[in-house]
């Protein structure tokens, strides 16, 4: 079978995979389709800096332009790091981060998976005890391939965030459907 691929398959291919939403949009893929329409322009990524942007550039044909500061300033790769001593294990940077990239459970001390990192900074502000601090990282030497192991984890998770919401849907309709039995009953 051939697989189509589509301007916004190509803008998202260049975009980070960081899921960051510093762009303004949930995620690299929305920011992509928001691109691709005309809602959003190609300098709003901070993660992707002034090569992403000049990459985009190309790709679509248009002229380069600087990163636009509204979204903020480019940085060096980084990734979280979780103060253990500090943990208190209240799984808030849990659910926050896009990418599943940090373990622990709920009272027990949580820590990140380094390599799994995007560096996307959204744990931060959800951590209640200030525990989580940004570590530079030497580049990756493959990019590409860090950003695609990145969206297939960020895919993966959004796929199971869908499965356990359908889940939840269906026990809560089957609760309804016992309670409804239960009254016809009494």
């Amino acid at each position: 079978m051939l697989e189509v691929i589509t301007v916004i398959d190509q803008i998202n291919a260049i975009l980070p995979q960081t899921q960051c939403r510093k762009c303004g949009f949930q995620g690299c893929r929305p920011y992509a389709e928001a691109i691709a329409s005309g809602l959003a322009d190609i300098n709003q990524c901070p993660p992707g800096g002034d090569l992403g942007i000049s990459e985009l550039a190309r790709l679509l044909n248009i002229d380069h332009k600087p990163l636009n500061p509204k979204f903020g300033e480019h940085k060096p790769k980084q990734i979280a790091f979780i103060i253990e001593d500090a943990c208190i294990g209240c799984v808030k940077c849990i659910a926050a981060c896009p990418v599943d990239a940090i373990l622990g459970a709920a009272k027990f001390m949580h820590t990140v998976i380094a390599s799994e990192c995007t560096g996307c900074e959204l744990c931060i502000a959800p951590c209640p005890v200030d525990c989580i601090v940004m570590q530079p990282v030497s580049m990756s030497a493959d990019k590409y391939a860090a950003a695609q192991l990145a969206k297939k984890r960020y895919e993966a998770r959004c796929l199971r965030k869908v499965k356990e919401s359908e889940e939840k849907a269906e026990r809560a309709k089957q609760k309804k459907a016992e309670l409804g039995i239960l009254k016809k009953g009494t």
